[in-house]
């Protein structure tokens, strides 16, 4: 199955209409590119739910013993600066931009790009719009991004201002300077 990108120029949903449109259809996913279309995501199978499952845990887990911001998982939706909406697989913000928020924010998509994004690569997805999302990210204030393609055992590693890193079958991951101490273990990814 793959994703279904629907043209909404004649629509021009508001950000609360399509926050609206994804309460009022929860077992759908849903993101918005920049252009405003809309972008209905497949499910992903029960092999690539359970790594994201880890994936999300490792960051969680880091998290709580640190104590260094909030994690969220692939619902946590985000509204870009560049008026995109998306739900990364597993992301992180600082526990400042947190506190920051009001609590009305809280319960809407995040006015902001992550800190830090992990896309874990699933059958339904297509490389290279998997990669222009990731240079999204960045291009919209996100520090550090890893696209994990489980098929290749590659990892792409984005940051911002420097070109892209590719390692092949790392077993391990560093959170470098965005989180301190960070260590994604990839043996049970793989």
């Amino acid at each position: 199955m793959t994703n279904l990108t629907i043209d909404c120029n004649s629509v021009n949903l508001t950000e609360e209409q399509f926050f609206q449109l994804c309460i009022n259809n929860r077992n759908f996913q849903f993101e918005r590119n920049s252009n405003g279309d809309l972008i209905i995501m497949s499910p992903t199978d029960g092999e690539t739910s359970n790594r994201n499952a880890g994936i999300t845990g490792q960051l969680w887990m880091w998290n709580y013993q640190n104590n260094q911001g909030i994690v969220f998982d692939s619902s946590g939706g985000f509204k870009l600066p560049n008026g995109a909406d998306r739900s990364p697989d597993a992301s992180w913000i600082p526990l400042e931009k947190w506190d920051n928020l009001t609590p009305q924010q809280k319960q809407r998509f995040l006015p902001f790009a992550p800190d830090f994004v992990i896309e874990l690569l699933s059958p339904s997805d297509k490389i290279e719009t998997t990669q222009h999302k990731m240079l999204e990210y960045l291009e919209n204030g996100t520090k550090l991004a890893w696209l994990i393609n489980r098929k290749t055992r590659q990892v792409e590693i984005y940051r911002q201002n420097q070109e892209v890193e590719i390692l092949d079958q790392p077993q391990t991951l560093s959170g470098e300077n965005i989180l301190p101490n960070f260590v994604l273990n990839l043996e049970t990814i793989w």
